[in-house]
């Protein structure tokens, strides 16, 4: 979704092809996991990702997965550029040479097959399905110990992966309710059945019904879908019929008939990503995008395993991930992003968490649209366009932690002034708080900042980043419904109300944009004026107080 809309709005045309009739893989309504990133203060993940968690705010209020759909739904389906193919499976291929021509996926609700020809391919399938058609270099499993010296990897090489999940959630009610079980449903009549499984109702997603990564965790999928279905209604009857949950009033709203999955088929790029890479903080000098997961390494055997399910092995944050480890190594024009990437086990055990994956599709997306506009490959882009690529993406707020944004030259030389307090940081070009500096100016209502020049000049656009709260809880959803539960709304910390005024040579004084509703943090205008004087004024705040801004450039 990321790839396909940040290249869509840099101009190119882009067609998203996707076997689901949801989008959102992992977090939409067919799986049910929550969007998770990096760990750590002022960390959240900006972006793409961070305007659609924001929309969900403001118009999920009661979290539903099916409002969520539709805010992913209509990101892609009204963007400009993108053509959406739902349900559409690629199952065949083009080749000429070592390039992708085509390919054609069977789109099962109108019984058609689709021919997409394209000068850049991304595959964000998770499986990679394009590597076994195209020859694509790729692994699967973990590696040996000693072929990347990882300390946490296995001592030999196998095939064992991840498993995956079928999750549920509940519903509380005002009265007792009881559940009766399908008779093939796995049957758990103690605690001690479920050992080291944490199965409250007060804390969990039940990530742990976990199956498949000691099988092919690509064709015994509907096998092991069958043996999660009978863990997950026997985990549930445990709940209600085994001992004392507190599930009296809770009812099984939602089963997930589709696994949710980890780990498959890994493409192998330029570089491939290692657990020491993540461990000394990713200093690449190609970096494009930033994680900061644990190791969270689920054991192979997953519900089977009587010990911890997984290990969070510990992770700075956020740490570098390389533009090289996001192209293919020997398919010319194919790019890739999300949980396969071209990086070891060890390191995808980090890598593969939503939001992250989230930046790496819009590093692709904004990789491919420089490659379409300079005729470059992939790896033509590392070679003559990576400083651009860097800075086109901390002008759409993906943030590149050791890296400032260049400031336009027409912010960089006016004269800048506020109603109280420094406005310099606003043009740093670090647009969030890194370590004990916040990069901020504060206003509160009736505060403005602006920037007068000696003659009127040409203003084609406003760039202005406001404080949507980087260290807030950041669920998407829920994975159960109390009776009270919290509603959901937009950060207190973003300026609801602002406008835009500009005075001119000749003193006519005249307002170019009023905002009395915003819920975004990142906020890019097209004026095209000519002003010697631009002022952005606050006029209405969420919550109450001063509110911080981390940008406000023109160029």
């Amino acid at each position: 979704m990321c790839a396909a809309i940040a290249a869509a709005r840099r101009g190119i045309k882009t067609i998203l092809v996707h076997d689901r009739p949801v989008l959102g893989g992992n977090a939409s309504s067919e799986i049910r996991m929550w969007v998770c990133g990096a760990r750590g203060k002022n960390n959240l993940e900006t972006g793409i990702i961070e305007e659609i968690r924001l929309e969900n705010l403001y118009r999920n209020n009661y979290p539903n997965f099916s409002i969520w759909d539709s805010i992913l739904y209509e990101k892609v389906h009204f963007q400009e550029n993108i053509t959406l193919l739902l349900n559409t499976s690629c199952n065949q291929i083009q080749m000429s040479g070592n390039r992708i021509a085509s390919i054609t996926g069977w789109q099962l609700t109108t019984e058609t097959f689709h021919t997409v020809e394209s000068k850049l391919f991304a595959d964000c399938s998770g499986d990679s399905i394009l590597a076994p058609l195209s020859g694509a270099e790729f692994r699967i499993g973990r590696e040996a110990r000693d072929e990347f010296d990882e300390s946490i990897a296995p001592e030999t090489t196998d095939i064992k992966t991840m498993g995956m999940s079928c999750l549920i959630q509940a519903r509380e009610t005002n009265s007792p309710k009881k559940f009766i079980p399908p008779a093939w449903a796995n049957k758990y009549l103690s605690d001690e059945s479920l050992p080291r499984r944490e199965h409250s109702l007060e804390g969990t997603n039940f990530w742990w019904m976990e199956l498949g990564g000691e099988n092919d965790s690509i064709h015994d999928t509907e096998m092991l879908r069958d043996e999660l279905l009978k863990i997950a209604f026997g985990v549930w009857d445990h709940i209600k019929n085994h001992g004392d949950h507190g599930a009296a009033n809770w009812v099984l709203d939602w089963l997930g008939f589709l696994p949710g999955k980890r780990e498959s088929r890994r493409y192998a790029g330029d570089y491939i990503m290692t657990q020491n890479d993540i461990d000394s903080g990713g200093n690449f000098d190609d970096i494009v995008a930033y994680g900061g997961w644990t190791m969270d390494d689920h054991n192979p055997a997953g519900i089977n395993h009587p010990e911890a399910p997984t290990i969070h092995h510990p992770a700075p944050s956020p740490y570098g991930i390389p533009f090289r480890s996001l192209y293919s190594k020997n398919i010319e024009n194919l790019f890739f992003a999300g949980r396969n990437i071209s990086v070891t086990h060890c390191a995808m055990s980090s890598t593969r968490v939503m939001a992250t994956c989230a930046l790496l599709g819009q590093a692709v997306g904004t990789a491919a649209a420089l490659a379409v506009k300079n005729d470059l490959s992939p790896r033509g882009v590392y070679q003559n366009a990576l400083k651009e690529l860097q800075q086109n993406l901390m002008d759409d707020d993906c943030w590149l932690p050791g890296l400032s944004r260049n400031i336009p030259e027409l912010a960089g030389n006016a004269i800048i002034h506020s109603s109280g307090g420094n406005p310099e940081p606003l043009r740093n070009g670090i647009d969030r708080p890194v370590g004990d500096y916040d990069n901020c100016w504060h206003g509160g209502a009736g505060d403005w900042v602006e920037y007068r020049f000696n003659k009127d000049v040409k203003i084609s656009q406003a760039r202005i980043i406001f404080d949507s709260n980087l260290n807030r809880p950041h669920l998407n959803a829920v994975a159960k419904y109390p009776l009270e539960m919290p509603a959901f709304s937009p950060p207190e910390t973003l300026i609801k109300g602002f406008h835009i005024e500009v005075e001119k040579c000749s003193g006519e004084i005249f307002e170019v944009h009023r905002e009395n509703n915003n819920y975004q943090r990142f906020v890019l205008l097209n004026l095209s004026i000519t002003a010697k004087r631009v002022r952005l004024f606050i006029d209405e705040v969420h919550g109450t107080g001063n509110k911080k801004i981390f940008a406000f450039d023109l160029a």
